[in-house]
């Protein structure tokens, strides 16, 4: 198999290709991403989790996805759970959050619209037993965030919500599918294999045979080069699972097929000063408005996003004037509910291009499926599609990512709940 992406999708789907796969089967999977583990708009993601709308609506299938995102958290936490490990990846990317793969205090989102206050009380009495929301006063949620502001004097407080620190979690993954491949292959049955490959597949047919032109280049100077293409033993992938967030539609195959639309988001990095005394609460949780807080540690956070519709820059590196755009937008917002963040200082930024999927009765749904018939009848192996995750990727990349691998080792795209696969019924056009 080919896996083309190593964000959340792809590696989700990598995990559940090892982890369900028949042991006797001799199972090669080569993972590309030109940009590595978490390279993309996954790796840049404030991280915070739980399965509820702004309106702390419970989301369609949300006990599924939380539960699976529950699994991969686990799984992950247990591969860095090795001295030598922790260290190896916390030191690269654990930093703000102290070394540890998850901070887990909770999320808050303060009453902010008397429109929708009567909305916000019923939706919360429908939360899940191992995800609950609590209603809490002004007192209360000051014990959580001293000077938190309260216009109505409500809040609704999710203690059992997480903030990931995406990066480290996306390369704790890939380590997990590393050792489970180790696992496999030692147990004597089926050969188990997973090669990252560090490059780009700029058009589908480059892996349809083993010759086949490797293009280098930033994509407005690229050299064509004819040249030998790694590809299975046979010379060809049985199946080939597209996990390429926003890039997919840049797939000369998929371009102007896929209902999705770009979004382009800065998250800015903000620490305490030194000369300010008062840290933010060690138990203190993160904080959801119409902008968010995601805490990563006493002096350490992001502030987050902004939302630029259309854009096609898929860069993680943030200019000077974009930053300082954001944080004329983000700030009053923020400072709207905690108050204390203007005392904080700027310290970074980095952005990621979000693919957002359509509205439907049910939400905004991923695209899953396959998509031979997108594409053309003169392909020799099976592609599919897992995409359109819009912000919401680290809570569905769990169960998507389980169901898209049943799927595809299957070769049954009936497993997958109609709809999830009901967008390829219309007109595809964004």
């Amino acid at each position: 198999y080919a896996v083309l992406g190593a964000g959340f999708a792809g590696l989700s789907v990598a995990w559940h290709l090892l982890k369900e796969s028949p042991k006797d089967l001799n199972l090669h999977i080569d993972l590309y991403d030109e940009m590595g583990i978490g390279g993309g708009a996954s790796g840049v993601s404030g991280g915070l989790l739980h399965p509820y709308s702004p309106k702390v609506k419970l989301l369609w299938r949300g006990a599924e996805c939380w539960k699976e995102c529950m699994k991969l958290l686990s799984i992950a936490e247990q591969a860095v759970s090795s001295e030598e490990d922790r260290l190896s990846l916390s030191g690269e990317f654990g930093q703000d959050f102290g070394g540890i793969l998850d901070r887990r205090r909770g999320i808050i989102r303060p009453a902010t619209n008397m429109k929708t206050l009567n909305v916000l009380n019923d939706n919360a009495k429908n939360c899940l037993a191992n995800c609950k929301i609590e209603i809490i006063d002004k007192n209360a949620a000051e014990k959580l965030v001293p000077h938190i502001h309260m216009p109505f004097n409500l809040a609704f407080y999710m203690p059992e919500a997480i903030n990931v620190n995406s990066k480290y979690y996306l390369n704790a993954l890939f380590l997990a599918c590393q050792n489970i491949v180790k696992e496999l292959s030692a147990s004597g049955f089926g050969k188990k294999n997973l090669c990252l490959q560090k490059k780009s597949v700029y058009e589908l047919r480059e892996l349809e045979g083993k010759q086949c032109f490797l293009r280098h280049g930033d994509g407005k100077n690229v050299e064509n080069k004819f040249v030998l293409w790694w590809t299975p033993e046979n010379g060809e992938y049985d199946a080939v699972i597209i996990c390429l967030g926003a890039k997919a539609d840049l797939l000369p195959e998929l371009a102007g097929k896929l209902p999705l639309r770009t979004c382009r988001g800065v998250i800015l990095h903000l620490q305490l000063p030194d000369n300010i005394g008062e840290d933010y609460p060690d138990h203190g949780p993160s904080i959801l408005s119409d902008a968010w807080l995601a805490i990563k540690g006493n002096r350490s956070l992001y502030l987050g996003s902004t939302w630029e519709w259309k854009s096609r820059n898929s860069s993680s590196n943030v200019s000077t004037d974009e930053a300082s755009d954001a944080l004329q937008e983000l700030l009053p917002k923020a400072s709207a509910i905690y108050p204390g963040i203007t005392s904080w200082s700027f310290a970074g930024a980095r952005a990621g291009l979000r693919a957002m999927p359509p509205l439907t009765p049910h939400g905004s749904l991923p695209l899953l499926g396959c998509v031979n018939n997108i594409l053309g009848n003169d392909l020799i192996c099976k592609y599919w599609l897992l995409g359109g995750l819009g912000s919401r990727g680290l809570l569905y990349h769990g169960w998507l990512g389980k169901l898209t691998a049943e799927a595809v080792l299957s070769c049954n795209e009936q497993i997958i709940p109609s709809e999830l696969t009901s967008w390829k019924n219309k007109d595809s056009r964004p």
